[in-house]
């Protein structure tokens, strides 16, 4: 399993937004949105937990990617 950081989302995104965009490219465990723990607004960026052939494919497509 693979733990792969996720940066520069804007600050509407959900974490089921960040799952359903990532499970294109195969199964995923978890996905998160790291929240800013007095005001709970995104701090636009997450984490995202795949199976390493999953992730690997995940990584090629969505380097770059404009959310």
């Amino acid at each position: 399993m693979k733990s792969l950081f996720v940066g520069n989302l804007p600050w509407s995104a959900t974490d089921e937004e960040l799952k359903a965009k990532f499970a294109e490219f195969g199964n995923v465990i978890s996905a998160r949105i790291i929240t800013d723990k007095f005001s709970g607004k995104s701090r636009g960026f997450g984490f995202v937990d795949m199976e390493d052939a999953d992730a690997e494919k995940a990584i090629a497509a969505m380097s770059g990617y404009k959310w």
